[in-house]
């Protein structure tokens, strides 16, 4: 692979990084911490929306994230040549 290829490669995978990263910052700190007042005015499954977030939202959101990155970095990787054929 080439130099430019190889950096618009790891470029991407970069971006992939901190949009997902921010995702997961927004809802495990933003839902969980800074909106929990906001949020716990609404009840899911008997709690709190914002403590929910706290305990458990943001773990799944993590683990979504998880499988997210595994598909954009499996189409990258095609992109670019590089998958494990």
């Amino acid at each position: 692979m080439s130099d430019n290829k190889m950096k618009a490669y790891w470029r991407r995978n970069l971006r992939y990084l901190l949009v997902l990263l921010l995702i997961w910052f927004a809802v495990s700190y933003g839902a969980g911490i800074f909106f929990a007042e906001q949020l716990n005015t609404i009840r899911l499954g008997g709690f709190k929306l914002g403590f929910w977030f706290a305990q458990q939202g943001s773990i799944y959101v993590f683990v979504v994230l998880i499988f997210v990155y595994v598909w954009l970095m499996n189409r990258l990787d095609r992109e670019f040549d590089v998958d494990e054929k």
